[in-house]
């Protein structure tokens, strides 16, 4: 592991620990040339599907933006980072249990939603009027009156 101070590649494991989760190995590390000490983590390398997004591109699955999304969305609301963090790992964790190589940006959009409808109406009512593009405000209304009569 390369010191980050000193750019020395011999170091010393000065303990290892299993994180929280249970997903990662957290490893104190002790460089032999400075003597400085940082941490380092080792996970299992998860092969992430490519989102086909609704105009046929094809990227690589990008968290941060489903995060993002959750946080423009929960904006000025009483929802901590934390449980916009937890809702973007189970979506992230239940799309790679599909298995699948490809997945359409919309099922990653109904997930967020379905969260969010459960967490906050405020913040899915936000998050749906950009996700769905209502062209009036009559779309608008019937998806509150539809959010309202569930």
């Amino acid at each position: 592991m390369k010191c980050p101070f000193c750019g020395n590649i011999e170091d010393k494991v000065i303990d290892s620990r299993t994180s929280k989760d249970g997903d990662a190995i957290r490893r104190r590390r002790e460089c032999l040339r400075c003597g400085k000490r940082f941490t380092s983590y080792e996970r299992v390398e998860d092969i992430v599907p490519m989102v086909i997004k609704k105009d046929g591109r094809r990227e690589p699955f990008d968290r941060v933006k489903v995060l993002t999304g959750l946080k423009k969305a929960c904006e000025k609301r009483p929802i901590g980072t934390e449980t916009l963090e937890k809702i973007t790992d189970t979506i992230e964790r239940k799309m790679i249990g599909l298995g699948a190589k490809e997945i359409k940006s919309t099922w990653i959009g109904e997930e967020v939603m379905s969260f969010l409808k459960e967490l906050d109406k405020v913040a899915y009512v936000r998050f749906a009027s950009v996700y769905r593009q209502f062209k009036d405000v009559n779309e608008f209304m019937n998806e509150v009156k539809t959010l309202f009569k569930s």
